[in-house]
């Protein structure tokens, strides 16, 4: 069983920055053994859970949506068996709750019925 804890979110004004992260509470299960995208998700009030960033995690690719191509990077750190998203350059429309993600077999990076294992969700909130 993978286990994903995101510490928290936070509050940033349009064009700054944050960094989130989610980090496997199982090394043994570390989602790169075991699973092959991990990925961060954003869910808006009353809205679809949409993907945002992920990451290949036998290859290294990264995939991201549209909306925030050039603004936001996701990457990994093995040694500390975490998972990043950091968003730069902040939007008001960028506020939401987001969530990590890991599937074992994810056939499109971005579709949340693929993914198995889920965090707990983190609160970011852009003000204008």
């Amino acid at each position: 069983q993978v286990q994903l804890v995101e510490p928290g979110g936070g509050s940033a004004q349009a064009g700054g920055s944050l960094r989130l992260s989610c980090t496997a509470s199982c090394y043994s299960h570390m989602p790169y053994i075991t699973t092959n995208w991990l990925t961060w998700f954003l869910q808006g009030p009353g809205k679809e859970r949409e993907g945002v960033a992920g990451l290949a995690t036998r290859t290294g690719s990264a995939l991201d949506a549209d909306s925030v191509r050039g603004r936001f990077t996701v990457s990994q750190e093995n040694a500390k068996n975490t998972l990043y998203l950091q968003m730069n350059n902040l939007k008001p429309e960028d506020t939401a709750m987001y969530y990590c993600a890991a599937g074992r077999s994810v056939g499109i990076w971005s579709r949340k019925n693929d993914y198995q294992y889920w965090g707990q969700g983190a609160q970011v909130t852009v003000s204008s």
